[in-house]
């Protein structure tokens, strides 16, 4: 399919870099425009509002992706979601995300898009994440992520049109995310940023799937996601002689300017830093959790949630679970209870600086 579009003068991983910078450049607008969190969506002020344009994000994601795998134009049989399914390992790893997912006061997406409109805190924890997520990956924490995938059972991935066919689990889908939009009094405007959201979803799959699908240069079957593409990114960042940029690196170049631009139109640049010490240890404890956590899981509430649920595995499913779990918890532990120890460090009630 890859060669009937046209593209002769590049390689499928060339056209897939390509690719994924476009697909990044419409998240980031639509993202810093919408505000799009999955934090946000559970325990954030407005959260009805946010958790509406979350679920029509993930409603279209569905629907669309599912779509094309039942017209047999992508098919995950071959994806990681159907692999193996070690169960304690994605539940600690959602649970760690989720947890830093609320120290850092927004999730990795959310991270990379304010991070490109001023914000230091972002992106230093961007910085950890991506550092710790590779150390998770190929580094010194590996082990850990070894140690963690021998505990408990490995099942073999369950797909739930496997088990019930397509109409059950898309109609349960379906009538969840429906409710949730239906009460939560979003825009109409907000919710048409959160289906877009979705589109790109369903397009990611599509175009590495079918699209810049090729025989002889295979690429990687992948949406957007952003455990992933930023350790691909830190690595590529240092060892850019040695390795190629491909869709990791492209999608996140492209979150990173759709954001700017979209925050440069809105009037909604600025820096923004850290108020003391105690915030910065906040945030890097946050980033680290998040990014231990995120390679445990199989992915962020972007990868494992909002592209991964769509194929149906039982897998992202579950790491999504985690992953809320993990962030309410953390959020009454820490947040919803007045802490003695401000930012400052000095026992003054702490200022929240919420992603959002």
């Amino acid at each position: 399919m890859f060669e009937e579009f046209g593209f002769e003068t590049l390689t499928a991983a060339q056209a897939s870099l390509y690719f994924a910078l476009g697909l990044g450049l419409l998240f980031g607008v639509f993202s810093e425009q919408g505000k799009f969190c999955f934090r946000r969506a559970l325990i954030g002020a407005d959260r009805a509002q946010a958790a509406g344009v979350w679920a029509m994000a993930l409603l279209v994601a569905v629907l669309g992706t599912q779509y094309f795998v039942t017209t047999e134009i992508i098919s995950f049989d071959d994806h990681r979601f159907m692999g193996d399914f070690p169960v304690v390992q994605i539940v600690l790893g959602g649970l760690a995300f989720g947890a830093g997912m609320v120290l850092t006061r927004g999730c990795v997406g959310r991270l990379t898009v304010l991070g490109a409109t001023g914000n230091l805190r972002a992106l230093t924890a961007l910085l950890i994440f991506a550092v710790v997520a590779h150390a998770t990956l190929k580094g010194v924490l590996s082990p850990l992520r070894t140690a963690a995938g021998d505990i408990g059972p490995t099942l073999d991935a369950v797909s739930l049109s496997d088990s019930f066919g397509n109409i059950l689990p898309l109609a349960i889908i379906a009538a969840i995310t429906a409710a949730i939009i239906w009460r939560s009094g979003s825009s109409i405007p907000s919710l048409l940023g959160g289906a877009a959201i979705g589109g790109l979803v369903i397009a990611g799959w599509v175009g590495t799937g079918f699209i810049l699908y090729d025989d002889f240069d295979p690429i990687a079957f992948e949406s957007i996601a952003f455990t992933s593409p930023w350790t691909d990114s830190i690595f590529w960042t240092l060892a850019s002689t040695s390795v190629s940029a491909k869709f990791g690196v492209g999608l996140v170049s492209g979150v990173i300017v759709g954001s700017f631009l979209s925050a440069a139109a809105s009037g909604r640049l600025s820096w923004q830093s850290f108020e003391g010490p105690a915030r910065f240890g906040r945030f890097a404890a946050g980033a680290s959790l998040m990014g231990f956590g995120g390679v445990l899981a199989g992915g962020c509430t972007i990868g494992a949630g909002l592209s991964g649920i769509p194929s149906l595995s039982i897998v992202p499913i579950t790491a999504l679970l985690a992953i809320g779990l993990g962030a309410v918890i953390t959020h009454r532990l820490v947040d919803a209870t007045p802490s003695i120890y401000g930012s400052d460090g000095q026992g003054t009630i702490p200022h929240q600086q919420p992603a959002e």
